[in-house]
């Protein structure tokens, strides 16, 4: 018997660039941290699947950006705020965003 592709449904910005291909830099499309967050998101989340609660929507950039980087203030909870400057040094290293994209998900065309 043959398996089934898991199929999931992930709502997407409309204004949201395409999603670059496997190893090309980051752009924001937002589909890594909609489906399934980093080691981080999951920490920030408390959840392995779904979108990651860190994830912020730019109007300005048009793009997603990591929270835990753009406003980590604003995903700690209140007794951590005094650890978001770390936070946001931390994110850059940690989730290498910019970097290179790593998504093993690939929207169908």
């Amino acid at each position: 018997m043959a398996r089934r592709p898991i199929v999931s449904v992930i709502e997407i910005h409309p204004q949201a660039p395409a999603q670059p291909r496997t190893g090309e830099p980051c752009n924001g499309c937002g589909v890594c941290c909609l489906m399934f967050p980093c080691p981080l998101g999951i920490v920030l989340s408390h959840k392995r699947m779904g979108r990651c609660n860190a994830l912020r929507w730019s109007d300005t950039e048009r793009r997603y950006l990591c929270g835990a980087m753009s406003e980590p203030q604003n995903v700690l909870p209140w007794g951590l705020k005094w650890f978001s400057p770390w936070l946001a040094r931390l994110a850059r290293r940690w989730i290498a965003s910019g970097i290179g994209c790593d998504t093993t998900s690939r929207i169908a065309d």
